[in-house]
C-alpha cells in the first residue's frame, strides 16, 4: 500500500532516547510511513487489548517476527512500565497502535482518556504524534487530488517522568495546529473561494430574505455581485468599503460586491454609540457606505455621512441591470478559474486582510480586528468539518453582519460549503424567526442566550420542531436556561466560545454520537462547558499573575495559537503587544481543559474584582444570586455583578438589580445569609445592591461590561 501521500512533520523532534510514540489515530498507509521513517530504531509494537483494531492494521501486526505487546487499561501502571523496559532501552521506540472510535471529524485524539492516563502515568518519554486527515477537514471547493492522504506531526516529547495527561494534551494541540497550519488552501483568497462556491452551488442553493420572502438563486447572486463590485471600484480608491446593512439579500451582496471589487468590507455597528462609530469611521479610513434607504431612515439615529458618502443599493442595482444580465450569463458560461482571472481576485490572499471589524466596545472603545484571508478560509473549514451538516441543509442567519459569528458563519460558511440560507433583519423578533424555522424546516440555529430567551416566552414548542441543533455564543449559557429551553422544546441548546479575534469560533458542544455496542464512541458534548477546540487549534494556559505556563488543566489565562488568530488590532502595535507572544494570543479568559478535552470557560480578566488580594469572578456570583432569589428560572437577565470602588480593599463586590426598590430590600435583606448557606465565600458576597431599570446590553446580546462598570462606579466607598 502506497505511503507517497503522507506528509511528516517535525520528525526531528523524536528524542534519541527510549521513547513512546503515542499517536491520536491511525491507518495502514500512516504506520507504513511511520515505518519506513523509524526504519534504524528498534521498533515494538504496543496495543490495548479491548481496543477494535483497523483490519488492514491487524493484518499487518500479524505478520511473523513482528515485536509487538499487548495490555488491558485495568494493569496495573507499575506492571505495564515494566513490561516496555527492554523494548525502550538502546532508543527504541515504542508505538502504541490506537483502536477504531466513532467520533467527530477532526477530533485529534481516538484513544479512550482511560489509556491515555495509563500510558502518562508510566515512568517513561512520551512523544505524542499528530495524525491530521485532510480529507475529513477539507472545504467543499478543495479539489480532494490535490489532498494529503494525512500529515504527521510530532508533538514536544514529554521527558521521563514529566508525562502528564495534559502535558499530552497541550503537545498534541500543538503538533494539530502545526499540520493543519501548513494546508495549501489557507494560502488562498476569501474572494477566490467565495466565488468558487457560488459556481459550484449555483444551481443547488438559494438565498431566502425574510423580509420580504424573496429567493435569489446563487447563480443570480454571483452576476448581480460582480456587476456591482464594478460600481463600487469606480467609485472610491480607498482600501475598504463601509457596510451599514441588516443581515439580508442586500448584504450579502454588498458584501460579496466588495470582496469581488478587490477591497475590504466593513460592516460597522449601527447600534453603537455616536462616538464609537465615528472612531471606527476614522480608524477603518472609510470614504463610501453601501446601505438603503429604508434602513437609512429606520435607524435614524446613527451618524450617517453626507449622502454623496451614501452608495443606496436599492437604488443602484436596478441602473445596472443591463450589467448584470450579462454577469449573469457569463458567470454561468465561464468556469470559475476563468471568473477568477478576469476580476484578478488572487491578487491579493493568505495573510493579507479580508474583512474588518470592530470589537463590541463591551469593555472600551471599539478596537479594528483586522482578519485575514487565511484567518476566514481556516475558521469555515474548522466550522464546517466539525459540524459536519448534509450538503440540503439550511441555516438561519439573523445576527448582525458586523457581529463576528454573523459574518463568518453567515455570509462565508454557506456560500463556501453551499448551504441555503434563509436570512431575517434582526435577531430579536422571535415570532418571525420561528415562522422562518417552522417553514422551512430550518435544523440549524445560532444564537446569544439573551435572544434564546425570548424564544421562551413568545414561541410554541411545534415551531421549533425542525431544529437539530442549537448552538450559542457570545456569552455565558447559564444552565437554568438550557433546562427551560429543553424542557419547552425537547432540544437543549449547546455552547460555544470563540472571539472576534479569532474569526470566531475556537470551540463548540455538538451532540454525542449514537453508542455502538463494538466502538468506542468519543463524547462531543458536555455540559457546563464550551466544547473541544475545533481542529488546528493550539492551547496553553499561563498563571493570570505572572503569565508562567500552568498545566492545561489547572484554572489561568487561556491563550488560543491557530490561523484562525488574528494577526493584530488595526493601527494598535501597543495593544497588540498586549495580546501576543510568539505566535500566542492571549485571550483574557480564565479557563481549564478537563481529561477529555472540554473548556470550561471561568470568567473574563474584565469580569474579575481583586479584593484583597483574591480574584472574584463575577459569573459565578450572578449564577450564585440568582438561584438564591429565584432568578435562575426568569426568562430574561435581573442581576449583573460589577466591581465597586472601596476605600479598604480597593475593589468591592456590587449589584446591579433591575427589581424595584420596594421589593429590593425585602429580597436582599437575607441576601448575604443564602449565598453564605450556599458556599459563597464571604468576601464574593454583594456589597452593595444598585437598583437601574435595566441590565445594559449590546446589540449582539452581550453584556455591555463598559456601561455596567460606570453604573457600578457611581457607587461605593
Amino acid at each position: 500500500m502506497s505511503t507517497a501521500n503522507v506528509e511528516i512533520i517535525a520528525a526531528d523532534r523524536l528524542p534519541a532516547g527510549g521513547t513512546i510514540l503515542l499517536p491520536g489515530r491511525l491507518d495502514l498507509p500512516q504506520l507504513l510511513a511511520l515505518e519506513s521513517k523509524l526504519k534504524e530504531r528498534n521498533l515494538t509494537f504496543l496495543a490495548e487489548e479491548k481496543l477494535t483494531l483497523d483490519p488492514e492494521v491487524q493484518k499487518h501486526l500479524n505478520r511473523p517476527n513482528v515485536k509487538g505487546m499487548a495490555f488491558s487499561r485495568t494493569d496495573s501502571v507499575e506492571s505495564v512500565a515494566r513490561a516496555l523496559d527492554d523494548a525502550l532501552l538502546d532508543g527504541g521506540v515504542v508505538l502504541f497502535v490506537p483502536g477504531i472510535a466513532k467520533a467527530r471529524p477532526g477530533t485529534p485524539s481516538l484513544v479512550p482518556t482511560a489509556i491515555l492516563k495509563l500510558l502518562c502515568q508510566l515512568d517513561h518519554s512520551i512523544t505524542p504524534l499528530a495524525v491530521h486527515v485532510p480529507h475529513e477537514c477539507k472545504l467543499s471547493i478543495e479539489p480532494i487530488s490535490t489532498l494529503p492522504a494525512a500529515i504527521l506531526t510530532f508533538g514536544l516529547p514529554l521527558t521521563k517522568g514529566k508525562a502528564s495527561l495534559a502535558g499530552y494534551q497541550e503537545s498534541l494541540y500543538e503538533a494539530n495546529e502545526a499540520a493543519f497550519s501548513s494546508r495549501e488552501f489557507l494560502n488562498g483568497s476569501l474572494s477566490s473561494a467565495l466565488l468558487r462556491g457560488l459556481k459550484k452551488h449555483a444551481n443547488t442553493c438559494v438565498l431566502h430574505d425574510g423580509s420580504d420572502d424573496s429567493e435569489l438563486p446563487f447563480s443570480k447572486i454571483l452576476g448581480v455581485a460582480i456587476a456591482f463590485s464594478k460600481e463600487i471600484a469606480k467609485s472610491t480608491s480607498k482600501k475598504r468599503v463601509g457596510i451599514l446593512l441588516p443581515p439580508g439579500k442586500g448584504g450579502l451582496i454588498a458584501n460579496l460586491a466588495v470582496l469581488f471589487a478587490n477591497k475590504v468590507p466593513v460592516n460597522l455597528n449601527f447600534t453603537a454609540s455616536q462616538n464609537a462609530v465615528k472612531s471606527s469611521i476614522k480608524q477603518a479610513d472609510i470614504d463610501k457606505f453601501i446601505t438603503a434607504d429604508p434602513f437609512v431612515r429606520k435607524v435614524s439615529s446613527f451618524p450617517w455621512p453626507p449622502n454623496r458618502d451614501l452608495i443606496f443599493i436599492e437604488r443602484t442595482l436596478p441602473l445596472l441591470k443591463k450589467h448584470i444580465i450579462k454577469w449573469v450569463l457569463l458567470s454561468k458560461l465561464l468556469p470559475a478559474e476563468a471568473l477568477i482571472k478576469l476580476l484578478s481576485l488572487e491578487q491579493s490572499g493568505g495573510d493579507e486582510e479580508a474583512v474588518l471589524l470592530f470589537t463590541s466596545g463591551s469593555s472600551g472603545e471599539p478596537k479594528g480586528v483586522p482578519l485575514s484571508h487565511r484567518n476566514l478560509l481556516s475558521n469555515v473549514c474548522q466550522f464546517s468539518s466539525r459540524i459536519d451538516l448534509p450538503e440540503d441543509s439550511k441555516i438561519l442567519g439573523c445576527l448582525p453582519l458586523f457581529h463576528s459569528f454573523g459574518c463568518t458563519v453567515t455570509l462565508w460558511y454557506p456560500i463556501i460549503e453551499g448551504l441555503n440560507l434563509v436570512t431575517y433583519s434582526s435577531p430579536v423578533e422571535t415570532k418571525r424567526l420561528a415562522e422562518l424555522i417552522h417553514d422551512h424546516r430550518i435544523p440549524l440555529f445560532l444564537a446569544t442566550p439573551t435572544f434564546l430567551r425570548g424564544y421562551l416566552k413568545r414561541v410554541d414548542p411545534e415551531q421549533l420542531a425542525p431544529l437539530k441543533l442549537v448552538i450559542t455564543g457570545a456569552e455565558k449559557l447559564p444552565e437554568s436556561l438550557a433546562d427551560s429551553f429543553e424542557e419547552k422544546f425537547g432540544l437543549r441548546p449547546l455552547e460555544g466560545y470563540g472571539l472576534t479575534e479569532t474569526s470566531p469560533a475556537s470551540n463548540v458542544n455538538l451532540p454525542s454520537l449514537s453508542v455502538n455496542e463494538n466502538l468506542e464512541v468519543l463524547a462531543s458534548e458536555r455540559a457546563g462547558t464550551v466544547g473541544q477546540l475545533l481542529p488546528g487549534i493550539a492551547a496553553r494556559i499561563t498563571d493570570p499573575g505572572t503569565d508562567t505556563p500552568l498545566p492545561i488543566d489547572q484554572s489561568g489565562i487561556l491563550w488560543l495559537r491557530g490561523p484562525n488568530v488574528f494577526p493584530g488590532y488595526l493601527n494598535r502595535d501597543d495593544l497588540t503587544e498586549q495580546v501576543f507572544e510568539e505566535g500566542w494570543f492571549k485571550t483574557n479568559d480564565v479557563a481549564r481543559f478537563d481529561e477529555d478535552g472540554f473548556l470550561y470557560i471561568e470568567g473574563r480578566m474584565s469580569r474579575f474584582s481583586k479584593i484583597a488580594g483574591e480574584m472574584v469572578p463575577h459569573e459565578v456570583v450572578e449564577a450564585a444570586v440568582d438561584k438564591a432569589l429565584g432568578y435562575d428560572k426568569e426568562d430574561e437577565r435581573k442581576v449583573a455583578v460589577v466591581s465597586i470602588p472601596d476605600a479598604a480593599k480597593g475593589e468591592g463586590i456590587g449589584l446591579l438589580s433591575t427589581v424595584n426598590s420596594d421589593m429590593l430590600e425585602q429580597d436582599v435583606i437575607d441576601l448575604r445569609y443564602k449565598l453564605l448557606d450556599a458556599g459563597l465565600p464571604s468576601l464574593w458576597c454583594p456589597k452593595v445592591v444598585i437598583p437601574v431599570s435595566e441590565i445594559p446590553v449590546l446589540a449582539s446580546g452581550k453584556l455591555d461590561l463598559k456601561a455596567c462598570q460606570a453604573l457600578g462606579q457611581e457607587h461605593g466607598s
